[in-house]
Parts: structure tokens; sequence; C-alpha cells
């Protein structure tokens, strides 16, 4: 059975998950975000959902990004 990249489980249902720049094993969602999610610029947690991406850097969110100086990001229009 494939082992998991992030946390080393031998599990009979684990999963494949392909992207630009490789293969990866996963026993979980779980432990692909932990390997695969972006990390935001400012607070550091993992981006599992759109974020906000401004001047290439990844936000969780447009307060994050506002903080970190980006200009004319709202949360809502």
């Amino acid at each position: 059975m494939p082992v998991c990249e992030t946390c080393g489980n031998d599990y009979h249902a684990s999963f494949e998950v392909r992207i630009a720049d490789g293969r990866y094993v996963f026993d979980s969602f779980e432990c692909a975000i932990q390997k695969l999610a972006p990390r935001c610029r400012n607070c550091d947690v993992r981006v599992v959902g759109h974020g906000v991406e401004a001047e290439g850097a990844i936000y969780c969110c447009a307060h994050c990004a506002r903080t970190d100086g980006a200009k004319g990001i709202v949360d809502h229009a």
C-alpha cells in the first residue's frame, strides 16, 4: 500500500494527487492540505479555499492582504 507523504501512514484507502510539479500520495485530505495548500503571507494559516491573490502573494482574506499593504482589495462588492 502507498505510504502517506505527510504522516507516513500505510493506509489501504490512500489516494494520489497530481499537480503541475509532481505526484503525491496521502491517506487523508487533512494530510494533503498540510502538504499542498499555500500559507497566507500575512497570518500564515493554510489557504484551503480560493483565498486572495495580490501582487503575486496569496492571502486567506482581503483583510490580511490589506494588512500586508495590498491596495484595492475588499471582502464584499
